[in-house]
């Protein structure tokens, strides 16, 4: 038999040394792959975008708002200035329209308030108000009919019509020539001034006459050629107690 070479006998200090050393490379290749996968990992993910600073955000909506209001002052242009519309006049009620209690003088004419006049055109508008702003509520078709005036202001005259019905007209379509409207239907019109004088004629509901003269109870009126003398009761645009020669 060969002889048997006898083992090498190690230091149990130099085993311990060498499992240290193992275990310390073993740690840094652990380390070196997990900073190879980090740095991976980072390359995959997409770059941050940047953020604007704040001075930058205030000098960009400083320029959207400067363009919006360059926009608008171009479309004010183009459109042109905004009209400016005056409120509406509010419609008087029948006690505006209505003559007063006790006559008094108009501030304009000095003459009484109210009193009757008669229309000169055959087309008179007649306003909410005492100017040409003022809408047409009416429009008078008829020269000739009887109105009351019941106020002034300016040039322009509130008046009445029989059925109360009115508004503001210019003085310029009024005249003073003194007319009646005959309010009974089939009065006759007497030779004098009592209902036992003879009839000269009969005039319809609505007809339109001139006054050559009026006495306390009776006037003197003509309409479509024919003269004769009615009682007041049955006419509108003269006063109960007005005489007129």
């Amino acid at each position: 038999m060969a002889p048997t070479t006898p083992g090498r006998m190690i230091p149990v200090q130099a085993v311990g040394q060498r499992q240290t050393m193992v275990i310390r490379a073993c740690g840094q290749i652990l380390a070196f792959v997990l900073a190879l996968a980090g740095a991976a990992a980072v390359a995959q993910q997409p770059p941050e975008r940047p953020q604007a600073r704040p001075e930058a955000l205030a000098d960009s909506q400083g320029r959207d708002t400067g363009a919006a209001a360059l926009a608008n002052l171009a479309s004010e242009a183009t459109r042109g200035p905004t009209p400016v519309i005056p409120p509406e006049p509010q419609m008087p009620d029948a006690r505006a329209l209505a003559p007063p209690d006790e006559p008094t003088t108009g501030p304009e004419t000095n003459l009484p308030l109210p009193r009757f006049v008669s229309l000169k055109s055959g087309d008179a508008n007649v306003r909410r108000g005492p100017s040409l702003s003022h809408r047409i509520d009416w429009v008078f078709t008829r020269a000739g009919m009887p109105l009351m005036i019941t106020a002034e202001y300016g040039n322009w005259r509130r008046v009445v019509d029989r059925e109360g019905l009115g508004g503001w007209v210019h003085y310029a379509l009024l005249s003073g020539a003194r007319t009646v409207i005959v309010d009974k239907d089939m009065e006759p019109l007497y030779v004098r001034p009592a209902t036992d004088a003879p009839v000269n004629a009969v005039l319809e509901a609505g007809v339109i006459a001139r006054i050559d003269r009026c006495d306390p109870d009776w006037c003197r009126i003509s309409s479509g050629g024919y003269r004769g003398w009615a009682p007041k009761g049955a006419l509108w645009g003269v006063g109960a107690d007005e005489v007129l020669d």
